[in-house]
């Protein structure tokens, strides 16, 4: 009886794990069968994450510019080493030592020999600057285009109230050297070892994209370094030639004006005609005569440095249109204040480089694609 009883047990024990066995998982409630749904939460996931990064872009925008402001120093700071490698067989870190270190002593040469000079002439540049815009303003008034009543402090401070966002959060003096420091260390670190960055980089994307990333980074390393050679040597030479040319035809300030002229540069376009402006003000407050000198003195230079030194150096590799250039310094510099105006060139430049690059894999891959099919 007893064995009657555990050969029953025994059979009821196997016929629940067989039925266990044989039974099959049926969707839910929460399962989403149809393949579109799945297709279109797919794509408002991407959509979502695209939007929280650009939050995330918007609030950190002002790190943001100080990481790209830096990445811009090391570019600089890599081509004078790779350049300085053509006639100095050294290892690299020696050589960008070599390059750092003439940079501190054109600095501090400056300050030494011409920095007194140069300030002496900036505190007297604004009165001289502001009876100019005076003289212009009785002018137009004497000839019926207006009555001007001008404030020296309302436009002052109106210039001061363009400044920006990004400008704001650093606008004093401690704070403007201290995100220049960062920018100078951040760049020397980056140019010691590029290549530890862009591995790094690279390791967080899948593999099938590394090689591509790899060919972009370094098409927008030598655009950036060819744009930036070009920047330079185009200060240099509207910075020097405006303070010969001031000299030797006697327009006051000269030293000031070259060293203007020079670091406005910079800002393709805008920073022309600030420095042209301003040279020209300084000019006429000598005379008709130095102010029409000032006037072709200008004139001049920005005609050596657009017909010579931009296409001989940076418009080989890019070749930005004029207008485009302007509407992103229009638009970064109301968005993102001076700094933004700074890079707005830069930056323009590496979205150039990435479409480039995407538009030459699509067209690869259409080609393999209809030779595939042939």
């Amino acid at each position: 009886m007893a064995a009657t009883r555990k050969q029953a047990s025994t059979s009821t024990a196997a016929s629940a794990a067989a039925k266990a066995e044989a039974h099959e998982e049926a969707p839910g409630p929460t399962e989403i069968r149809s393949q579109l749904v799945r297709t279109e939460l797919l794509k408002a996931g991407v959509w979502l994450g695209l939007a929280l990064l650009v939050g995330v872009c918007i609030v950190l925008i002002q790190p943001i510019l100080l990481i790209f402001a830096g990445i811009v120093m090391a570019s600089m700071l890599d081509g004078g080493t790779r350049l300085l490698g053509r006639v100095l067989p050294i290892a690299r870190a020696w050589r960008l030592l070599i390059v750092c270190l003439s940079l501190v002593a054109f600095l501090v040469w400056t300050m030494m020999f011409a920095g007194s000079q140069i300030a002496d002439q900036a505190a007297t540049l604004q009165t001289v600057v502001m009876a100019q815009i005076e003289r212009i303003a009785a002018w137009a008034a004497d000839h019926g285009m207006g009555n001007f009543q001008l404030d020296t402090k309302t436009i002052t401070d109106n210039i001061a109230g363009t400044v920006g966002r990004v400008t704001a959060a650093v606008g004093t003096v401690l704070g403007g050297l201290t995100s220049l420091v960062m920018i100078v260390v951040l760049g020397i670190f980056i140019a010691i070892e590029p290549r530890l960055y862009e591995r790094g980089v690279a390791w967080m994307l899948p593999m099938k994209s590394r090689e591509n990333f790899y060919i972009t980074t370094a098409r927008m390393g030598f655009t950036l370094r060819r744009l930036m050679a070009g920047r330079l040597l185009g200060m240099l030479v509207e910075g020097v030639g405006t303070w010969v040319a001031c000299l030797a035809v006697g327009i006051p300030m000269a030293a000031l004006m070259g060293l203007l002229t020079g670091l406005l540069a910079f800002i393709p376009n805008i920073g022309a005609i600030i420095s042209g402006v301003l040279l020209v003000l300084v000019g006429f407050s000598a005379g008709t005569d130095t102010g029409l000198w000032a006037i072709a003195i200008y004139f001049i230079v920005q005609t050596v440095d657009g017909y010579l030194i931009v296409p001989m150096v940076a418009k080989k590799t890019v070749d930005l249109a004029p207008a485009l250039v302007l509407g992103a310094q229009i638009l970064f510099g109301a968005l993102l204040g001076l700094m933004g105006l700074f890079l707005a060139d830069p930056i323009v430049a590496m979205i150039k480089v990435a479409l480039e690059r995407e538009a030459e894999r699509n067209a690869g891959d259409a080609q393999t694609k209809t030779a595939a099919d042939s």
